[in-house]
């Protein structure tokens, strides 16, 4: 199947394996102008991820490239959602059939950060030939799941066509944000209520008096020695998370200084000896900030408070270097919300490959998603509490 033309209506379209088989040129034309570009999806390929298999729908109108929409393929844990007694149930389960909640499924999006397709022209037909190819990748691949992840607002009229088609929608989980309109951190304080602004006063003051310094670095390459240390630290956090859909090698963040030196940046937090005690990947672009991935020293987080350090360090920078949106993932939503960022409303079209499979599909996305076991979750759709 992979490089042989694909006709649907005047369009045609192949699925390529490595994204060194599409010009940068050609990519940058079609696909979104986002900070996940070309570079990026090459240093994915790169990192040896095993968890992801990648590959790249291409759609043509005559020679010239219209879309674009990145696939990936993993084992699935269909109850990665699943909280509490439900969860211990899960688990029990599992541990008579290993691999029963685990399903081959075929992904449009990225496993990290919003899912984003490249659309230049006829918008209905190109999405009309991605969901085809992906149907006959999907048998190709023997897939269970076709999912479109986590994809925001601005694509809910382009992917109603995935409906027709037997998808069903739900909530993602959902990122999170903050629109820069203060020129210090003291203006941002003054953007919180008044008890969340004299709690931080406080936990800062406390922190200057209490701890030894620390000094936030800030690097755009890495040698060796630094990205195991900080992948160590990485390895820390996310391995404490109940729910990571991908776990990094270390690989991936010496491609990242090599491949991103445009856009990344390492910042490194380290005690008077130089020890790191924290780290963030970041990613920059024009005016817009995304911090990706962190790490602490668990030994003495709690000590130094080094969320409150490394959230501070990150906004002094964004507001130094004019950024207008400080956008920081998903995840530690109560955090989040006293800090004031705002959500970003994501969503995931799912559809299972076996008909038999339907009934099952319809339970999971009545009583499954997210929003049934995150409390923080709820209330934030409750009240609408979403960025503008």
């Amino acid at each position: 199947m992979d490089n042989c033309i694909h006709t649907s209506t005047t369009l045609k379209s192949k699925i390529v394996r490595s994204i060194l088989e599409v010009s940068v040129s050609d990519w940058e034309s079609v696909y979104p102008h986002a900070i996940e570009g070309y570079a990026f999806f090459k240093t994915l390929e790169q990192s040896n991820m095993n968890q992801f298999s990648f590959s790249y729908c291409l759609v043509y109108d005559g020679s010239t490239l219209v879309g674009v929409a990145p696939f990936f393929t993993m084992d699935f844990h269909i109850d990665i959602a699943v909280q509490g007694i439900l969860r211990n149930i899960c688990k029990a389960i599992k541990n008579i059939f290993p691999r029963i909640m685990i399903m081959k499924t075929l992904f449009c999006g990225l496993p990290m950060g919003q899912g984003r397709i490249g659309l230049q022209g006829a918008r209905e037909k190109i999405l009309e030939c991605i969901w085809e190819r992906m149907e006959e990748m999907a048998r190709h691949e023997k897939a269970s799941i076709l999912v479109f992840k986590d994809f925001n607002d601005s694509y809910t009229n382009d992917l109603q066509l995935l409906l027709k088609r037997g998808f069903l929608r739900s909530h993602s989980l959902p990122s999170t944000a903050i629109n820069i309109a203060f020129d210090n951190f003291e203006g941002y304080l003054k953007t919180l209520s008044s008890s969340s602004r004299e709690g931080l006063r406080r936990k800062f003051k406390k922190m200057a008096k209490d701890n030894p310094p620390i000094h936030m670095e800030v690097v755009v390459d890495l040698d060796k020695d630094t990205a195991s240390q900080i992948h160590a630290l990485y390895l820390q956090t996310a391995l404490r998370s109940n729910i990571e859909f991908e776990v990094l090698p270390l690989d991936f963040f010496i491609h990242a200084w090599k491949n991103l030196s445009q856009g990344v940046r390492f910042f490194l937090w380290r005690t008077e000896d130089r020890r790191i005690i924290a780290f963030a990947f970041c990613l920059a672009k024009d005016d817009y900030f995304v911090d990706y991935y962190l790490g602490f020293d668990y030994s003495v987080a709690h000590e130094y408070n080094l969320y409150l350090v490394r959230f501070r360090g990150l906004l002094e920078w964004c507001i130094a270097n004019k950024m207008k949106t400080y956008e920081m993932g998903q995840s530690s939503y109560e955090i989040k919300r006293r800090l004031g960022f705002q959500f970003i409303p994501l969503y995931v079209y799912t559809k299972p490959c076996n008909k038999l499979l339907a009934p099952f599909f319809i339970f999971h996305h009545k009583f499954l998603m997210f929003e049934r076991f995150d409390p923080v979750f709820k209330q934030m759709y409750k009240e609408g509490a979403v960025f503008q």
